[in-house]
């Protein structure tokens, strides 16, 4: 992805949600960005989110928000935002879309 971004000329600050944690009203303007629910940002394959029992839940999207916040390994990535528009990273060919 840097690679991508760099070869592109064009400027990006990469962002370790680990390191500088998303606040809620962040990720649900990501969300809002790349046009998608946030239960279509859950990393489904993570161990937490069988253990939350996460796939049969009925949870409202602020409900969704606020357990990916508390346990950011929910959250699918890289996400690459441009402006108004924000994509996941993967497959490359979304971020090529905001380039």
């Amino acid at each position: 992805m840097d690679k991508l971004l760099r070869e592109s000329g064009t400027p990006f600050e990469k962002v370790n949600y680990y390191r500088a944690p998303l606040t809620e009203k962040k990720l649900a303007e990501l969300i809002r960005k790349m046009k998608i629910k946030p239960r279509d940002l859950l990393r489904t394959s993570e161990q937490i989110y069988k253990e939350l029992g996460l796939r049969t839940a009925e949870l409202s999207d602020h409900e969704i928000i606020s357990i990916m916040i508390k346990h950011p390994d929910l959250i699918q990535r890289p996400i690459v935002e441009r402006g108004n528009r924000a994509v996941l990273g993967r497959p490359t060919e979304n971020v090529k879309s905001l380039l």
